[in-house]
């Protein structure tokens, strides 16, 4: 019978922060959807789990094939829809049998079924391409259900999935939860997708503390968590109380015995009491006390003892909020501007056609539209990344462009460094204290960029550009809810309702768009 386990697994980052400690956890033939706070280390548990990294210290045990979702940060022109299944050499010999230059080697291990298979995978997940199409070609939907499909081909004993529905429009996102829903094999799926998790047979949770499984949907998993930490936090209430109270009562044993201790010099300086007696009773006064301060540090160690256990089971958080400055952006006062403008990968085939576009003001403007429409071109062209076929565009004021990988960021370098090069004009005590609003404090400021999470490289990302002292007047984002936890989604739309400036914003979570007040729509 296939299963995953790790037993005693310890694990840091190469810069020393620890993820992992003497942590247990099995998984069976199910759909589990692991989850938790940015950071915690979701991802580097599927890559561990995947033999991808190796712990430090502990076991992975794997029996079964495991089938893996390629996370697609770059891409090269060279690479085909065929390679992202993992069968481009397969499909060359097939295309060498198929035009008669096969060899007999060749000949001898083609696979005649392996077009039609694959194409029944690519089906499977919604996408219609054929399967030499170069994955530059592709939007950044289109190449995650690529990757999705070449996953799920060859029906492994357990799929990995990390955050499945990130980039895909509202169809592509039911496409992966049909296909969950079908799937009777095993499944370990990282997500923060709601209706994702609520197909999932049971949720596994990452926290400081280790791993916590629990039984049924993302809504069972929500209520049961709720009453565990309601009631590890009543305990730790509890605890301290009692704690306060031992402390309390020691104090006033003492207080008692000082007043004895007083009240008896006082007789021995009378000289009226023979000593025998005098010293009966300073015996019994020193003896009193010992026992007293013996009672006292036991109460008091106990007190300690049931406080500190209450306190493991409720996780501490750092909290983080963002406080934004004015970006100075004056109402009317023009943006950014599109007249006319054509472009597109493949000559002779626009991806946008005749396209325009004005934001005045503290315009919120959102673009929608199928994967594959355009939707990350026309935000790649609006932040000059890219140069239109045909058209103009002008840009009135400076802008920040939030990509799906957060180029802006040197990832080599540390989110201080980055944010010393994004704001020249702040010194080091200004950097510090603004990237701890954000989270980033102390040690967390000098980590590598390239060794955050997603969601932390997000928070990153918005620390440097917004962390200054004028925040840019335009921000540009393209999926800026991928990778977010919970906590951090309620952050980010609590900033950018509070932004003053303008946004042109890419999202699949409407939510999320209604919340920070969208104004305008396109709709590609």
């Amino acid at each position: 019978m296939s299963s995953l386990s790790l037993a005693d697994v310890t694990w840091s980052t190469p810069d020393g922060h620890l993820l992992f400690s003497d942590l247990s956890i099995d998984f069976v033939r199910e759909r589990v959807g692991l989850v938790g706070r940015n950071g915690v280390g979701k991802s580097t548990l599927l890559r561990m789990i995947a033999g991808k990294i190796e712990p430090d210290r502990g076991r992975v045990s794997r029996m079964g094939v495991i089938g893996t979702m390629r996370q697609i940060v770059q891409v090269n022109s060279e690479e085909r829809v065929a390679d992202l299944l993992g069968i481009g050499g397969d499909l060359a010999r097939l295309r060498r049998a198929e035009a008669g230059t096969a060899t007999l080697e060749d000949l001898a291990e083609v696979d005649w079924t392996l077009e039609a298979e694959a194409e029944a995978a690519l089906a499977s997940v919604g996408l219609e391409v054929p399967l030499e199409t170069p994955l530059i070609a592709l939007s950044g939907g289109q190449r995650t259900r690529a990757a999705l499909a070449g996953a799920v081909f060859g029906r492994p004993d357990f799929l990995l999935l990390d955050e499945p529905t990130n980039d895909l429009d509202a169809e592509g996102r039911g496409i992966v939860r049909k296909l969950l829903g079908d799937w009777r094999a095993g499944a370990i799926v990282v997500s923060h997708d709601r209706e994702l998790l609520e197909g999932m047979d049971a949720i596994v949770e990452l926290t400081t503390l280790g791993a916590a499984r629990y039984g049924g949907n993302f809504s069972a998993f929500s209520e049961r968590k709720a009453v565990e930490l309601a009631a590890a936090e009543h305990d730790a209430a509890v605890a301290q109380r009692h704690l306060n109270e031992v402390k309390r009562r020691a104090q006033q044993t003492r207080e008692r015995q000082q007043r004895r201790d007083a009240a008896g010099a006082r007789k021995s300086a009378r000289g009226d009491m023979p000593k025998i007696l005098m010293g009966a009773r300073a015996n019994r006064a020193e003896n009193s006390g010992g026992d007293n301060a013996r009672l006292a540090e036991r109460q008091r160690n106990d007190a300690l003892t049931s406080l500190a256990e209450a306190r493991e089971r409720v996780e501490r958080v750092e909290p983080w909020s963002i406080k934004l400055a004015s970006s100075g952006l004056a109402p009317g006062q023009r943006v950014l501007e599109l007249r006319g403008v054509n472009f597109g990968h493949v000559a002779d085939k626009p991806i946008l056609a005749d396209q325009n576009l004005l934001i005045a003001g503290p315009e919120r403007v959102a673009v929608s539209g199928a994967n594959g429409a355009g939707k990350s071109t026309l935000l790649a062209l609006a932040a000059g990344h890219i140069t239109p076929w045909s058209g103009t565009i002008r840009r009135y004021a400076k802008a920040a462009y939030f990509d799906q990988r957060m180029t802006l960021l040197d990832g080599e370098k540390t989110i201080l460094a980055n944010h010393a090069r994004h704001n020249p004009d702040v010194d080091d005590n200004g950097r510090r204290a603004a990237l701890a609003r954000f989270g980033f404090r102390a040690a967390a400021a000098e980590r590598r960029v390239d060794r955050l999470s997603g969601g932390e490289t997000l928070r990153a990302a918005l620390a440097v550009v917004l962390g200054g002292a004028t925040p840019p007047p335009l921000l540009i984002l393209d999926e800026p809810t991928n990778h977010l936890d919970l906590d951090a989604l309620n952050e980010l739309e609590t900033a950018l309702r509070a932004y003053d400036g303008a946004l042109l914003v890419v999202s699949h979570d409407e939510k999320f768009l209604q919340t920070i007040g969208v104004t305008s729509r396109i709709d590609l």
